[in-house]
C-alpha cells in the first residue's frame, strides 16, 4: 500500500486505518469481526463534497448556483471517481474483496471504486483533519476540477436533454428503467421517451448512470437532427 500512500501524498497514513478504508463489505462478510468501509465512505463523501464545492465557489465567482452544482456533480460523480480510481490511484489492486466480487470483476466496478475513493478520503480526514484532506483532494482532483468547466452539455446530460426538449417543444423526457441480476450485481438499462421519439442504449450499475447514458444518446441525436452541419466536438 506504500505506492497508494505516495500517490495520495500521505506516506504517514496509518496502516490499520487505510486497510479499513480498502475493505469492501463482501470481504468483511467472509471474515467475521473485520469492519467494512461504508462508514468511512459516508464521511469521505461529505469531505470531498465540501472541498470541491469550496474550490468551485471561489474559482468561479460569477457562476450561478445551478451551474456550480453541475460542475460539482461532474467532479464527484461515481463515474468521475471511478475513472480517477483507475487512472490516477490504481486503486483496484488494493481493495479487499470477497470471493464473489473478486470473480465477477469487482476490482474494476465503478460503484466499488468510487465508494472506496470516498472511504480513503474519510480515513485521511479521521487521522489528519480537514486541512490535510483538502491538500490530498487538490492533489488528486484539481485536473478534474479544471476540466469540468469545459464539459458543456456533458456536465449533466439529463438537464441538457430537458433543456433542448423545452426549447423545441419535444415534450418532457420520460425514462423507462429495467434492472436485471441479483441485488449485489444488478445492471440497469434505460430508454428515454419524448412524445413519439424513443431512444435506447442506456446501461449502468445504477439507475442514474443508465439514465445519464441514454440522455446523452438522445441529446446527441437531437442535436445532430437540429444542427446537421455541426461537428461532434461543437455539439458537445
Amino acid at each position: 500500500m506504500d505506492s497508494l500512500r505516495e500517490i495520495l501524498g500521505v506516506p504517514d497514513l496509518d496502516d490499520e486505518l487505510l486497510r479499513h478504508a480498502l475493505t469492501h463489505r463482501s470481504y468483511a462478510f467472509e471474515h467475521p469481526g473485520v469492519l467494512h468501509n461504508e462508514r468511512l465512505e459516508f464521511l469521505g463523501d461529505s469531505v470531498l463534497g465540501l472541498v470541491v464545492t469550496d474550490t468551485l465557489f471561489r474559482k468561479h465567482p460569477d457562476l450561478p448556483e445551478g451551474q456550480l452544482a453541475k460542475l460539482r456533480a461532474a467532479v464527484v460523480s461515481a463515474k468521475a471517481l471511478g475513472e480517477i480510481a483507475r487512472t490516477r490511484l490504481h486503486l483496484g489492486q488494493h481493495i479487499l474483496l470477497g470471493r464473489g466480487e473478486e470473480t465477477t470483476g469487482g476490482r474494476n466496478k465503478t460503484s466499488i471504486l468510487s465508494d472506496t475513493v470516498e472511504a480513503v478520503l474519510g480515513a485521511i480526514y479521521v487521522q489528519f483533519g480537514i486541512e490535510r484532506s483538502a491538500e490530498v483532494i487538490h492533489r488528486v482532483f484539481d485536473d478534474a476540477i479544471e476540466a469540468a468547466a469545459d464539459l458543456g452539455a456533458a456536465l449533466d446530460w439529463k438537464t441538457s436533454l430537458q433543456e433542448i426538449c423545452a426549447d423545441h417543444d419535444f415534450g418532457p423526457p420520460a425514462y423507462v428503467l429495467e434492472g436485471t441480476g441479483p441485488d449485489h450485481d444488478k445492471v440497469f438499462t434505460a430508454d428515454v421517451v419524448m412524445g413519439e421519439r424513443r431512444y435506447t442504449g442506456g446501461h449502468g450499475r445504477s439507475k442514474k448512470e443508465a439514465e445519464q447514458m441514454v440522455a446523452e444518446i438522445a441529446w446527441r441525436a437531437l442535436k445532430a437532427e437540429l444542427e446537421p452541419d455541426a461537428s461532434p466536438a461543437t455539439q458537445a
